[in-house]
């Protein structure tokens, strides 16, 4: 990703995301979601893992005389997995435990009977019975167990511990493009991504207190800043938004656009001071993250960067 993805004012431009080549383009939930399912992007549910989805491994697909429980998310052995919702992990073994699986394996559980299983892993980074958060890293893509290749598959339980669900509509339903994509959040979302949002209209001269919640003060910015760059103005920020509302950035840059790259930083375990100064800490964080999701090594904090960010 180079540096042409800036504009004067290192805003990145809609022109950026058509352009983009990252993974996850093409892997939009296109399908309309209810009433019911707006309320859901609360901004609790994030992408476990940046990759694509391989031919044969949706939800669904036959394994001999079963069916394939999960979806596969492809990339190397390595590649950062994150937990999809905070919960606690509840099993860290092969196969999770349960039966068919194979592979290092976690199930971390939400509460209401929903859980998430993360299969074929490489290497684990959390214990049992701890305690994680949304967006925190738990293990490493690997191609442990009965696999042709690396990838993560990744498996949703709603209504108990068996009752698995597709799980491409369900984190669709709640904002989140499975695989990689900019995510989407409703009015009254809460989370470091709606503190991010709060830094990135302060870098505007909104001065919204950065408590991450998007409520009625916070709203109204967004659906001024959707006026304003010829967006519906309906205080989602969503695909349309987010590419319009973030800032190409890197080393030596200064300001609340700074904080909000080091609070999506810290939703995935960087552990930054959030003071706005993207110095050689920040820069650091900036390319272990690339790294370990497998894109560009740059330290450059643009468009592709930004959405494996917030997804």
């Amino acid at each position: 990703m180079a540096a042409t993805e800036r504009d004067a004012a290192g805003r990145i431009s809609r022109r950026t995301l058509l352009a983009g080549t990252g993974v996850g383009l093409g892997l939009l939930f296109t399908a309309a979601p209810s009433a019911h399912a707006a309320t859901l992007r609360d901004g609790s549910w994030t992408n476990p893992a940046l990759g694509y989805f391989p031919n044969g491994g949706h939800f669904g697909a036959p394994r001999g005389d079963a069916s394939h429980a999960g979806q596969d998310i492809t990339n190397s052995v390595g590649t950062a997995v994150y937990a999809a919702a905070a919960g606690t992990v509840i099993r860290r073994q092969w196969g999770g435990g349960l039966p068919g699986r194979t592979g290092n394996a976690l199930v971390i559980s939400h509460g209401g009977g929903r859980y998430t299983y993360y299969g074929h892993l490489d290497a684990y980074r959390v214990s049992l019975n701890q305690a994680v958060s949304a967006g925190q890293r738990i293990g490493d893509m690997g191609a442990t167990g009965n696999v042709t290749g690396p990838h993560l598959h990744f498996e949703i339980h709603s209504g108990g511990l068996g009752s698995v669900v597709n799980p491409v509509p369900y984190t669709g339903a709640r904002g989140v493009d499975l695989g990689g994509g900019w995510s989407a959040l409703d009015p009254d979302a809460r989370g470091q991504r709606v503190r991010a949002v709060q830094h990135l209209l302060n870098q505007r001269g909104h001065g919204l207190q950065a408590d991450g919640w998007l409520g009625p003060t916070s709203t109204e910015a967004v659906k001024a800043f959707q006026r304003g760059s010829g967006l519906v103005a309906d205080g989602q920020v969503g695909p349309l938004t987010w590419p319009e509302i973030v800032y190409s950035l890197s080393q030596g840059a200064n300001g609340h656009h700074v904080r909000a790259l080091q609070t999506v930083l810290n939703k995935h375990s960087a552990g930054l001071v959030v003071d706005g100064d993207f110095g050689s800490v920040t820069n650091s964080a900036v390319r272990g993250f690339q790294s370990v999701n497998r894109l560009v090594v740059d330290g450059l904090a643009g468009a592709i960067t930004w959405r494996a960010l917030v997804g």
